[in-house]
């Protein structure tokens, strides 16, 4: 998800509905491009996922970080659509469960 929607978003913001003054796409762009580099980085770790705790954890807590802040925004707006809803179940439910079996995968490797 998150390759497929940085490289959608740094591409085209507006497909994403993004939409507002140049500024605040030139922007979206930019964190579109962060969320490339974030899906690249968990895709660099499978070769050897069990030996890439430190790694993992660090992208983990990046994700984790980017869902609160738009869990306050949400919040603070009140706004729950799907568009806001999912991102947020995998940001901070589904990034966090990949991160607790990547450490189980570590305590049983060889």
């Amino acid at each position: 998800m998150p390759v497929a929607a940085g490289l959608t978003g740094a591409l085209n913001p507006a497909a994403l509905a993004f939409a507002g003054a140049l500024q605040s796409l030139s922007h979206a762009a930019y964190l579109s491009g962060l969320l490339l580099g974030i899906g690249l980085g968990f895709w660099s770790l499978v070769p050897a996922i069990e030996r890439q705790t430190r790694a993992f954890t660090l992208l983990t807590a990046i994700v984790v970080v980017g869902g609160l802040a738009r869990l306050v925004l949400a919040l603070r707006l009140g706004v729950w659509t799907g568009g806001v809803a999912f991102p947020l179940v995998m940001e901070l439910l589904v990034t966090p469960a990949l991160c607790l079996w990547q450490r189980r995968l570590f305590h049983f490797a060889p």
